[in-house]
């Protein structure tokens, strides 16, 4: 029997590893990407998985990456300003395989629909980190909203999942979401870590969340412990 195939893209990153470890958990066959300089983080995983160094946004290591994979799991990373983001999406948009399954991760302050409701305190957070992240040249929020604008409007089978504040932690299992920011559920703003990638893994298999883009907050949550916990 043939085994599932992905692609992690941004493999070596403390969500990446997450993302390796649950899909090794499952008995994929997985493919990582990172930046050459941090091969060496993926040393644990080193005889398990097929890794091919270069730039995420690098459309020629995309298309290498993947060939014949069944999914792709996309770390959307605004490092720098000079769209890394974007590029990364565009070359996942361009280069997977016709229905292969495609996740994306970023963070709440990317709508959909316009829909989403954010407290003063988070807008105000979200203004001032971009500021200040383009003032340095460190990143651009702004370029991963360009991702996720070019993602929403692909016809092809994404998911873009969209975490709370992370932390580390064992894992409490599978987190809860709903497709709006505001809604009680995710009123706790917390995620493990581990449960993101884990969130992002199961929705492979998920065809619900084809062209969703859930809000996801922590199991064990005051908020989702709570509220209802249905994807409203």
């Amino acid at each position: 029997m043939t085994k599932t195939k992905v692609c992690i893209i941004g493999a070596s990153g403390k969500l990446g590893q997450y993302l390796v470890q649950h899909a090794l958990d499952r008995d994929y066959e997985v493919v990582g990407v990172c930046r050459e300089q941090s091969v060496g983080k993926l040393d644990a995983f080193r005889e398990r998985i097929t890794i091919i160094p270069g730039a995420t946004n690098d459309a020629e290591i995309i298309r290498e990456a993947v060939a014949g994979c069944d999914g792709v799991l996309a770390v959307l990373v605004p490092w720098g300003v000079n769209g890394y983001a974007s590029g990364t999406a565009q070359a996942v948009l361009d280069n997977a395989p016709e229905n292969a399954r495609l996740i994306f991760s970023c963070g709440w302050h990317i709508t959909k629909d316009g829909r989403d409701v954010y407290s003063w305190q988070f807008k105000t957070l979200i203004s001032a980190m971009g500021w200040l992240a383009r003032r340095f040249r460190l990143f651009d929020l702004n370029d991963q909203v360009e991702a996720c604008r070019l993602i929403f409007s692909s016809d092809t089978r994404w998911t873009v999942v969209r975490g709370s504040d992370l932390e580390e932690g064992e894992s409490q299992g599978l987190p809860v979401w709903s497709r709006h920011v505001g809604d009680p559920v995710l009123a706790s703003n917390l995620t493990r870590r581990t449960d993101f990638a884990l969130f992002m893994v199961a929705a492979l298999d998920n065809d619900e969340l084809i062209q969703e883009a859930p809000a996801i907050v922590g199991c064990k949550t005051p908020s989702a412990l709570s509220n209802k916990c249905v994807g409203s």
